[in-house]
């Protein structure tokens, strides 16, 4: 592992020496990131990675296969987020402190999913926290954005405190944190406090419903960049989390069973409060939600195939949603407006963007060819055999994400345009990055061995 934390100090001093190469820093950064996931892609995806079967890096750092897909959506998002940001490199607003933003957002991401101590992992969980902090205050668009980056830092570091109390007490009786011991001797708690105070930090984190309210209001104040990792890797921590927790609990099913029906019916409420909004992206962000309480539902039912199928809706979630936050932020440039009731008719302005919007869109609502289509169907397999009465809410769940998915697509799309703006055409660039969301998006299904 410490080869690829020199890699990224490497990759900080090569970007300081060339900071007076304005319109080299973005590049020189994009090729760094690439050839360090190429590596790291290189050196570990010959291993049969499996669930909690660790392959040990060095003696704090291990990987399985959840956390190595992870750190792979890390770097993948990371790099896109830099083809986001091209604002910011020609108004070099900064953008010396934003590559080195990014690069540290990374390097602690890489930490986070590979750490083997609850200690170090709650730490790392925290720290992670800044950098997307620092993204919304410094480059967010209005001034309610010190609100939003208040509301994200007290929502999750009170959530995270039980955390850290119960962590305290999980030493004193078994005198280690390290995960693989605690997997393998499991922890034989009855308590249903224990268990909530444990996972409260991650379901604040996914976020769960009735505790998700920083998430919309982070989202709409952050820059691209700060929604693209917020959907597209920092919601996935909470997921991480919560699997890193619940094989190690022993009977903790029974207390499963509240947060798995609480988060299904959450979810449909919050289709519902999709269907009424106006700005774009705060109904992406929503959405996000909705997709987050199908993935604790999947988690929180401890069947193998739930399991699977949350962990590649978390894959196939982060690239969709990431490039949903993209397309939103094309349409904002050149209207200067995320609302629906402007941006309309845009079929009339570029038919090639407006059938990649069409395939993100039926991403989010879990149409074929995604691999979102597959995680659904790996979690309805899952979750009707834990319990069959569940199949109503799913149903709702599923019918009314493709509703407001359709919503979304069809208001951008059709109808009769303003024409309040000048419109200026999408650039290679912007194909470029659409295109790296949705091909991996639509591909893994043809090789979903690799994944699973």
């Amino acid at each position: 592992m410490m080869k690829y934390f020199i890699s990224i100090l490497l990759t900080l001093m090569v970007i300081w020496f060339s900071k007076n190469m304005l319109k080299m820093l973005n590049i020189i950064f994009q090729n760094m990131i690439i050839f360090i996931m190429f590596i790291f892609f290189i050196e570990f995806s010959y291993l049969k990675l499996n669930l909690l079967d660790f392959y040990s890096m060095d003696n704090f750092f291990g990987l399985d296969f959840f956390s190595f897909w992870m750190i792979m959506l890390s770097m993948w998002v990371i790099i896109l987020m830099m083809l986001a940001s091209m604002k910011i490199v020609k108004m070099n607003n900064f953008l010396y402190l934003f590559i080195m933003n990014l690069l540290i957002m990374m390097l602690l991401l890489m930490m986070t999913f590979s750490v083997l101590n609850f200690l170090s992992f709650y730490i790392l969980f925290e720290a992670s926290l800044i950098p997307t902090l620092f993204l919304i205050l410094g480059w967010g668009y209005q001034i309610e954005r010190i609100q939003a980056g208040i509301y994200m830092m007290l929502y999750t570091l009170f959530a995270s405190l039980p955390f850290l109390l119960m962590l305290i007490n999980l030493y004193q009786f078994e005198y280690t944190l390290d995960m693989i011991i605690l997997n393998i001797h499991k922890i034989e708690y009855k308590n249903i406090i224990f268990f909530f105070m444990m996972m409260l930090a991650f379901l604040v984190k996914m976020p769960m419903f009735m505790v998700h309210i920083w998430l919309p209001k982070a989202h709409v104040e952050a820059p691209v960049a700060g929604s693209m990792i917020l959907a597209g890797v920092m919601l996935k921590l909470g997921g991480y989390g919560i699997y890193r927790i619940i094989f190690m609990i022993e009977g903790c099913l029974e207390f499963c069973c509240y947060i798995l029906v609480f988060s299904l019916i959450g979810g449909i409420y919050l289709s519902l409060v999709c269907l009424l909004q106006l700005d774009m992206k705060a109904l992406v962000a929503y959405s996000s939600v909705v997709h987050m309480s199908l993935v604790i539902g999947g988690l929180m039912s401890l069947e193998l195939f739930s399991i699977q199928g949350a962990y590649m809706m978390m894959i196939a979630h982060g690239l969709c949603s990431s490039g949903l936050f993209c397309m939103v932020n094309l349409f904002y440039e050149r209207s200067l407006s995320r609302s629906l009731l402007i941006n309309k008719g845009m079929l009339i302005f570029s038919p090639t963007m407006m059938m990649m919007w069409f395939l993100l869109c039926m991403g989010n609502m879990s149409a074929p060819p995604s691999l979102n289509l597959l995680s659904e169907i790996y979690l309805l397999i899952g979750l009707v055999s834990w319990s069959f009465m569940l199949f109503s809410l799913l149903m709702m769940l599923l019918f009314f994400s493709g509703c407001y998915s359709l919503y979304l697509f069809s208001y951008v799309c059709y109808g009769k345009s303003l024409s309040l703006f000048s419109f200026y055409s999408f650039s290679v660039r912007d194909y470029m990055m659409i295109l790296m969301h949705l091909v991996p998006l639509n591909l893994f299904i043809l090789k979903i061995d690799i994944l699973l």
